[in-house]
């Protein structure tokens, strides 16, 4: 009975040592080379967080120094999307603008020229929902499926993989976008078909602007009615008028720490990326196409417009506070 117990404890062992084994060789089989176009202040992290969950990453940027640190740690940095695209079945872009993603897509030298079939084309870029929609299409004739999955957080979050990810795109393809996006993010959310997860993320970023407005106006007023600035946050964000823009990316300066507004609002999103580009345009024209109604948001654009006019361009959109402290009122 002894030996037979223990032949039962050897075959189990074994069988448990093969379900091991097998598990592991399917884990290092999903490890496949992830294609990285777009190494920006977002990109960069990104891509690294993926190298950390042990994918090897092959990369690409317009500007090829900027992956020089990305190649440091192990990537393989290629001339063009298309060359991407040759040897990777799974590629992510992260791009500034809609112009930038039909080039990487589109282009001459762009992915669809040497796309394989069966890729999965992630773009996180903050693009028209039009654009996304266009993409999904011509990729899906070249046998691909694009899913558009947009990003809020920052940099900060970027660099901590605390992403939020807004996914549009085919349902039965979710699965296998979470897994990567997994890496990079802590929220990863099915919005529907193609081009909602950037309507999702225009809504979003089109509130932010309007609450970073909003708080910096009611910092610049508490501060001139004699309030220290660090204990009316304080207040704030033990209040009702407690937001995003209060209590993790306050724009006074010496509110905060490891936010723009510490560093003379150097880095993070910049105020020309929020007026011109992305966000707050893309909502001035989706609301323009779809008839809807945004005053607060069109206002907010206008603000924007002005600081990127007054040498605000590249700072941070958080330095309307700035912006509005050297405003008179008359």
């Amino acid at each position: 009975m002894a030996a037979l117990f223990r032949g039962s404890r050897t075959l189990l062992q074994k069988s448990k040592d093969h379900v091991s084994l097998a598990m592991v060789c399917r884990s290092m089989a999903s490890k496949t080379p992830v294609g990285f176009i777009g190494l920006g202040n977002m990109g960069i992290p990104m891509a690294q967080n993926l190298l950390k969950s042990g994918y090897p990453i092959i990369a690409t940027d317009a500007f090829p120094e900027s992956g020089k640190e990305l190649q440091d740690q192990g990537a393989q940095l290629l001339d063009s999307p298309a060359e991407v695209a040759e040897k990777a079945d799974r590629i992510i872009t992260m791009l500034p603008s809609s112009p930038n993603v039909l080039e990487a897509y589109t282009g001459p030298n762009g992915i669809l020229k040497k796309i394989k079939k069966g890729t999965l084309l992630i773009d996180s870029s903050t693009i028209d929902p039009s654009v996304a929609r266009e993409m999904a299409l011509a990729s899906e004739k070249m046998g691909a499926v694009f899913m558009d999955a947009p990003v809020s957080g920052g940099v900060g979050a970027a660099s901590l993989a605390r992403l939020t990810f807004m996914v549009g795109g085919p349902e039965e393809e979710f699965t296998a976008a979470k897994e990567l996006l997994g890496c990079m993010g802590a929220n990863v959310l099915y919005c529907g078909q193609v081009g909602a997860g950037q309507a999702v993320k225009i809504c979003n970023n089109m509130l932010l602007a309007i609450g970073m407005i909003g708080t910096a106006e009611t910092m610049n007023l508490g501060i001139r009615l004699g309030l220290d600035p660090k204990l009316l946050t304080q207040v704030l964000n033990m209040s009702s008028g407690r937001c995003w823009s209060s209590d993790s990316y306050n724009p006074v300066p010496g509110v905060m720490e490891a936010v723009p507004s510490a560093n003379n609002y150097l880095g993070g999103f910049g105020t020309t990326l929020m007026a011109k580009g992305l966000d707050l345009g893309l909502a001035q024209s989706t609301a323009t196409s779809t008839s809807t109604p945004i005053p607060l948001g069109s206002l907010a654009h206008q603000i924007y417009r002005t600081m990127c006019a007054r040498g605000y361009a590249n700072k941070d959109f958080s330095s309307i506070f700035q912006f509005l402290r050297e405003e008179e009122v008359q």
